[in-house]
């Protein structure tokens, strides 16, 4: 029987990369899950048969969560497939790098829209279809929350902003048994950082070097703490950070 037998859960950004992974290892326990996909729809789709045909249950649903009235479709299309909701994986966002003296407004609340806002009004849709019972939220965040990047400042801000909004709805959620933490992942080997031409040359060397483990992530190492932090095993767990780097420091 899986952890997670029973339960509903809605992964944001889960056409590829870590989204997609978590929502593959959340389906393997058992729970029902929403694809959720922004532009992507063919990715999704893919999340979802491999998901079908390996026994489980999952739609795909599509909403900007930088747009409210995005958010509350796809809350009323989880509403409509299942009934309930039991767990909410905050993944979406994005990361935009900028000196200083090209940061400009666009730059600024592009990010913070999506990476802390979306995040928000997410867990507020998500706290009303929550029941009695309780639940898990789980945020995304990032190692450079608490270790930012030069060139990163903006995006670096919006993940420290995610840790720090995960402890204040810990406190706030925690009397509803609605659990609240973050998963702060170091470089994963994802279709972006491919896009980013970050897996090949300096950068990926450099992270690698300062890795105690000797390598990037590959996204199921992200996914199973995920499942972590959405089942009764991490019952007594919320408030927390939990960086996923390997060890890695700056």
């Amino acid at each position: 029987m899986g952890k997670l037998k029973g339960k509903v859960a809605i992964v944001t950004g889960a056409s590829k990369g870590i989204g997609a992974s978590i929502a593959e290892h959340l389906a393997a326990e058992g729970a029902s899950v929403v694809v959720n996909f922004a532009t992507s729809k063919n990715g999704a789709d893919e999340v979802v048969k491999r998901i079908t045909e390996n026994g489980g249950k999952a739609i795909a649903a599509q909403a900007d969560v930088s747009k409210p009235k995005e958010i509350e479709r796809l809350f009323g299309e989880t509403r409509k497939a299942y009934g309930k909701l039991d767990i909410l994986v905050n993944n979406a966002g994005i990361y935009e790098f900028s000196t200083l003296e090209k940061i400009t407004p666009e730059h600024f609340h592009k990010q913070f829209d999506l990476n802390v806002l979306g995040l928000l009004l997410t867990t507020q849709q998500a706290a009303k279809l929550i029941g009695d019972n309780g639940g898990s939220i789980i945020n995304v965040s990032s190692v450079v929350g608490p270790m930012p990047l030069a060139q990163a400042s903006v995006y670096s801000g919006t993940k420290a902003a995610v840790d720090a909004v995960t402890v204040a709805l810990s406190k706030e959620l925690g009397p509803r048994k609605i659990r609240v933490n973050s998963i702060n992942p170091g470089m994963v080997e994802t279709e972006g950082v491919h896009a980013a031409g970050l897996m090949e040359g300096g950068f990926r060397k450099e992270v690698e070097a300062r890795t105690p483990l000797g390598r990037i992530a590959q996204p199921e190492d992200i996914a199973r703490a995920a499942v972590f932090f959405a089942s009764e095993d991490a019952g007594w767990v919320t408030g927390q950070t939990l960086l996923l780097a390997g060890g890695y420091r700056q």
